[in-house]
């Protein structure tokens, strides 16, 4: 009994326990499962918030809003200083709040967004008014949008009505307004907002529409340029100048309404008078201007004032080739030239008959086959594997994997030298040759010489059956004149490079063999061969080429100081019987060359009093001579290519031809006939 009663008077002495917490009512989860609750929640709520703050970041930089919201006007000019093209918005140097008479921002803010200084981005106050006004109107009469969601949506955002994009709006209104001061928004919407005219900014329009700088406005103008904000492409002033003045006179209440004037001063307002700058009448598009434009923006930079950008269009040249163009016109028919130095400076370009009817441009975009002019690259292979233009192949009919080319006259001469099957474009000699060295070997003879376009590794190689560019293939020939290779055609000037960079990027060469046998070739076929219309008074180099049933005629060739590309078919690709690359395309390109290249028009002679007789050589290889009409002397020749008649080199050319409108039917006369 003792223990026990030790035991008692000890438990006497114990602390008392701490009451239990009562149990949870049934279907309740305990505090604990409830406090991990609410960190989750608290931890979901951080991360939506870290992801929104992270898409504003990317989505509306703030820089962006210091940016030109429309690319500035860019004028480009020829070599020489004259301008050929203009394009882009009119926009100018940003504002400074400080800097401006107080009532030009008073002017935005009482039509647009009274209760600017007194808002978070969005004024639901505003949106309630305006909603309100268009329930009694029965449409959309008035907007609900703040300065700041102005500037986020024309800055930021796209122009689709969506509620997403409302949503995305205030979103990044409220970025701004977190991180920017009241006077920075309102400065970077001055400096953005569209006034109608292609002008972009406060500073352009004052410009533009008074010809005076948004630090002098009067009362009226900045009224009326306000007003222009709502619809600027129906109240530009240029356009509608009662609608624009009538729209002012309602900006010039609201100020008096928020207290920035009196109602005196309102009233007072004289009509504003518009003092427009006139821009000098000029393109804004032109073949050569459109494939110029993206590297001149990029030149550029992102920049407020407009900008000139020299080219390297040569005006003189570019209305040579246009005139060329215009008489060496076919019905039905389209027609491109391009004119390039040797080291790819393009001087001219027409990329169509008329720009204004099709900006398409044949020169650049249009991927056709060139025919026989890719056979330099076959003959490039051949000399490459020791051949010379002298050595010979067979023009004799030959089946490869099945495929059998033919000449278009049906003449097969048997073994003749290179040079002759070049000049006379024989197409089983070029097949026999690819095959002979390789399609590989032709494949990277043609990418040595800066041809990127696919090529296909078919027997049909060899005769130009793969598209390419113009532009790409005139820059080919541009190598072989230049014998700097690849060339890259450029249409602005080239940034001079330092001596490390020059050596490191020293161009490659072909050499001295390749190159004199090349030209060798090239000569023969404007001396004796299917070129023989683009003979000039100085030596002259190119390479005829037409396709499959006259669908594409080219003349590629150089001479002086410039290589010229001329192309002649028609855009959906329908064949034009009786087109060939000796006929058109190189009388157009003897057309340009004849005025472009010092020298090189062949004078007439003098007139005799009787004709010469005829003398005319027949062989086994066909027919070659020469017969003179009137004071001029003709070669007259019977080959593969069918008859060729042109003038000899030390005698008179025909003049250039005129515009002749021929059904498109109907072939030329004087064209060769067309080979594969």
């Amino acid at each position: 009994m003792r223990y026990d009663d030790d035991l008692i008077e000890q438990s006497d002495e114990l602390e008392p326990f701490a009451p239990l917490d009562p149990l949870p009512p049934e279907g309740e989860p305990p505090p604990r499962r409830r406090w991990i609750k609410k960190r989750y929640v608290a931890a979901g709520i951080v991360a939506f918030f870290m992801l929104l703050l992270g898409w504003l970041a990317i989505t509306a930089p703030l820089s962006r809003s210091l940016q030109p919201i429309a690319p500035p006007s860019i004028t480009l000019v020829a070599d020489d200083g004259t301008p050929i093209a203009r394009k882009g918005a009119l926009v100018a140097q940003p504002v400074k709040l400080s800097e401006l008479p107080k009532h030009v921002p008073n002017a935005f803010i009482a039509i647009e967004d009274r209760r600017y200084y007194s808002h978070w981005g969005v004024d639901p106050i505003g949106i309630a008014r305006a909603a309100w006004h268009n329930l009694l109107a029965g449409g959309v009469r008035e907007g609900g949008s703040t300065i700041t969601q102005q500037l986020a949506k024309g800055v930021f955002l796209s122009n689709d009505r969506s509620f997403g994009r409302k949503g995305r709006e205030a979103l990044i209104a409220f970025w701004l307004e977190a991180w920017l001061t009241k006077q920075e928004i309102l400065e970077r919407y001055l400096s953005n907002v569209y006034f109608g005219d292609n002008v972009y900014g406060i500073r352009a329009a004052a410009r533009h529409y008074f010809s005076r700088e948004p630090e002098d406005l009067t009362i009226g103008q900045a009224a009326l340029l306000a007003g222009l904000v709502k619809a600027p492409s129906r109240l530009a002033p240029t356009h509608n100048l009662s609608g624009a003045r009538a729209r002012g006179r309602v900006v010039l209440q609201a100020m008096a309404d928020a207290g920035f004037i009196t109602q005196k001063q309102a009233h007072s307002q004289p009509p504003v008078r518009l003092k427009v700058r006139h821009e000098a009448e000029m393109p804004t598009g032109t073949y050569f201007a459109d494939w110029v434009m993206p590297a001149a923006r990029d030149q550029a930079g992102a920049v407020y004032e407009r900008q000139d950008i020299q080219t390297t269009l040569d005006n003189r040249l570019q209305k040579l080739a246009e005139a060329a163009v215009r008489r060496g016109a076919i019905r039905g028919a389209q027609m491109a030239l391009v004119a390039m130095r040797p080291d790819g400076r393009v001087v001219a370009m027409v990329g169509g008959r008329d720009y204004g009817d099709s900006p398409f441009n044949r020169v650049t975009q249009a991927r056709r086959q060139p025919g026989s002019t890719f056979k330099l690259f076959v003959y490039l292979a051949a000399i490459r594997a020791g051949m010379t233009p002298d050595s010979t192949v067979l023009d004799k009919p030959v089946t490869i994997d099945g495929w059998s080319p033919t000449n278009s006259d049906g003449r097969y001469l048997g073994e003749i030298p290179l040079r002759r099957a070049f000049a006379r474009s024989s197409n089983v000699a070029a097949v026999r040759l690819a095959d002979q060295v390789g399609r590989k070997a032709v494949i990277q003879a043609a990418r040595d010489l800066g041809i990127t376009s696919p090529l296909a590794d078919t027997p049909s190689l060899a005769l130009g059956t793969s598209g390419v560019t113009l532009l790409e293939l005139t820059s080919a020939y541009a190598a072989v004149a230049g014998n700097n290779l690849p060339v890259r055609a450029y249409g602005l000037p080239k940034e001079q490079q330092g001596w490390i960079a020059t050596l490191w990027n020293r161009p490659k060469r072909l050499s001295g063999r390749e190159r004199d046998m090349l030209l060798d070739l090239l000569s023969a076929t404007v001396e004796r061969g299917t070129g023989r219309n683009a003979q000039l008074a100085v030596d002259a180099f190119g390479k005829t080429g037409t396709t499959q049933d006259a669908r594409d005629a080219l003349f590629i060739g150089f001479a002086g100081d410039l290589v010229v590309g001329v192309w002649v078919g028609r855009d959906d690709n329908q064949p034009m019987p009786g087109l060939a690359g000796g006929g058109m395309p190189a009388r157009v390109w003897r057309d340009f060359m004849s005025h472009a290249v010092p020298g090189a028009a062949i004078q007439a002679p003098e007139p005799v009093d009787e004709d010469p007789e005829p003398v005319i050589q027949v062989d086994e290889n066909g027919i070659d001579g020469s017969v003179a009409v009137g004071p001029v002397q003709f070669g007259v020749s019977a080959d593969g290519d069918g008859v060729t008649l042109s003038a000899h080199p030390n005698e008179a050319l025909p003049p250039p031809p005129e515009s002749r409108m021929l059904p498109p039917d109907q072939p030329d006369p004087d064209d060769e006939p067309p080979r594969l």
